[in-house]
């Protein structure tokens, strides 16, 4: 079976980061938030956010709380901030394979790719 595992980058202080909350839902037929999380000190969550049964082809979404994470971590920015809330749609195509979606994010910008 397969596995979904995903890990934050901070890139405006060059380390990883802990502590940000990680929701993850499946999309169609309807969204439904199948799953939650929370990055460790090393920026990756300590299990699979999904796996095994209930890992199945579909689309889903992995939401990040980024502008909770720099409010904690660097404090003076705006409100709002600009980068808030990173929400990554992507599908599963393959349910016997590793789907691997890390975020770099800073408080400006973030980008992501399938990993390995």
């Amino acid at each position: 079976m397969g596995r979904l595992t995903t890990h934050v980058l901070d890139t405006a202080q060059g380390c990883p980061a802990s502590g940000v909350a990680v929701l993850l839902y499946r999309v169609k037929p309807e969204r439904e938030l199948i799953a939650e999380a929370s990055t460790n000190a090393d920026g990756r969550l300590d299990a699979p956010i999904l796996d095994d049964a209930a890992f199945a082809s579909g689309v889903y979404e992995l939401v990040f709380q980024a502008g909770k994470y720099f409010a904690a971590h660097l404090g003076d920015l705006p409100d709002p901030p600009f980068v808030d809330e990173v929400v990554i749609r992507f599908g599963i195509a393959n349910p016997d394979q590793h789907y691997h979606v890390p975020l770099l994010v800073s408080p400006w910008s973030y980008s992501t790719y399938r990993g390995s």
